[in-house]
């Protein structure tokens, strides 16, 4: 007997065209599958026929119909044509009753005879699927079982997971009449993708298409944290305000949510407000490690932010011009010696190339007054000490100053050489 792949669940008639024959090919009977409650059409095709009768039996060997006539008084069976070469009857109302071997007979010397098995098909029930449990924590194994009865034949099962294909073990259980029952059971992980995503039992029958029943998941799974700064954007410097928001999403919704330093206390003046953290006028002292820790009754996660406080923008000053008054004095001036701020030369190592470059231009500006400055204190020593030489006197020159004239002046000059020992120089 020959099955169809699959029948509609209404007016759905199957036909095997596999002719079936006995002592002649002449006379041709067809395979018949047909949905319980439906109408079967049973043909008897004569080939060559030469004026033989034709009639139709029942399973009991009971005459249907004898040509054109009924002798059996089943109202149910009617005739849908008649000719020399075909016999065609219908069945309505199809019961389990009516499934058997039906006989196609050719009067002829010797009787000719073909068969028509009739095969009733009944629909399963509406699937049954249920779960272990009606939640489940991630990481857990699940069960869900799908149940399929009432149906002949045995009905196959098939799982889906969203759009991924499982594979489930299966048991088929005949009941006494005549019909099967087929449980299917799905085991495996669940993850917290699973949360929402439908289960569907899929079951395969002859007589339906698509029938199925579905089953969503729901997993329970520990918080996910994640920390966005709201403010400032960028690098953060001393002088300037932070706020950090706690995001947390869990299944059931996380019931509390803490803000915590590690290692540390929070600065005494930093504002929490649910999941918000709020720290004003930032120094250094503020670095370090800030957790975000979210909990509910599945479990506790984290999540942490490292703050860097960096130093504060400067602008070069503008460079400004100092007159020095400068007195004759045999001591130089004091030195003043410009020493830039360490943190003023130094750029952030951890900066950006923006400020990196501003960094830079400070530093250059700086450098280039210092020397300038240096400069100009050399010039104004090597001008001082070029005008103040030492002021040499000799004995020769002893009474010069007294003299009314040239002439005078190197008559007492002379009087000088008579005592050469007595040359005296004085150095300013």
């Amino acid at each position: 007997m020959n099955r169809p792949a699959s029948l509609s669940f209404s007016n759905l008639i199957s036909l095997s065209r596999c002719p079936s024959t006995v002592q002649s090919q002449n006379l041709i009977a067809d395979n018949v599958s047909v949905v319980e409650g439906d109408t079967a059409t049973i043909s008897c095709r004569v080939k060559n026929n030469d004026d033989s009768v034709i009639q139709l039996l029942n399973p009991n060997r009971q005459t249907i119909y004898f040509k054109d006539v009924r002798p059996l008084k089943d109202a149910r069976f009617q005739l849908v044509n008649f000719s020399d070469n075909e016999l065609r009857v219908s069945l309505s109302n199809v019961s389990l009753s009516d499934e058997g071997r039906y006989v196609c007979q050719l009067y002829t010397d010797p009787p000719q005879e073909a068969y028509a098995d009739i095969t009733v098909l009944i629909p399963p029930g509406n699937p049954i699927i249920e779960s272990r449990e009606d939640l489940v924590r991630e990481g857990n194994e699940t069960e869900i079982t799908c149940t399929s009865m009432g149906s002949k034949p045995a009905a196959t099962i098939r799982w889906m997971k969203g759009d991924k294909e499982l594979q489930g073990k299966s048991k088929v259980e005949a009941t006494y009449d005549r019909m099967f029952t087929v449980t299917s059971w799905l085991r495996f992980t669940v993850t917290r993708e699973d949360d929402g995503v439908p289960v569907v039992c899929i079951v395969d029958h002859p007589a339906v298409k698509d029938f199925q029943a579905q089953k969503y998941l729901e997993v329970q799974y520990k918080p996910e944290v994640t920390i966005k700064v709201e403010f400032p954007q960028g690098l953060i410097r001393e002088g300037e305000n932070l706020e950090l928001t706690c995001q947390a999403k869990g299944k059931p919704q996380p019931h509390q949510v803490n803000w915590v330093r590690v290692d540390d206390d929070v600065p005494s003046h930093a504002v929490i407000t649910g999941s918000d953290l709020f720290i004003e006028n930032l120094n250094k002292s503020y670095n370090g490690t800030y957790r975000c820790v979210a909990s509910n009754s599945v479990g506790e996660t984290y999540a942490d932010y490292i703050l860097y406080v960096r130093n504060a923008l400067t602008t070069t000053p503008k460079p400004t011009t100092t007159t020095t008054t400068i007195s004759a004095t045999t001591s130089p001036p004091d030195i003043i010696q410009v020493t830039p701020s360490l943190d003023f030369l130094l750029s952030d190592s951890q900066a950006g190339p923006e400020a990196q470059r501003l960094d830079h231009a400070v530093i250059g500006g700086v450098v280039a007054v210092v020397v300038f400055a240096m400069l100009c204190l050399l010039i104004v020593l090597g001008r001082y000490f070029a005008r103040h030489k030492g002021t040499y006197f000799t004995h020769e020159a002893k009474g010069a100053d007294d003299a009314a004239d040239a002439d005078t002046a190197i008559i007492n000059a002379e009087g000088g050489h008579n005592n050469s020992d007595e040359k005296k120089e004085y150095y300013i």
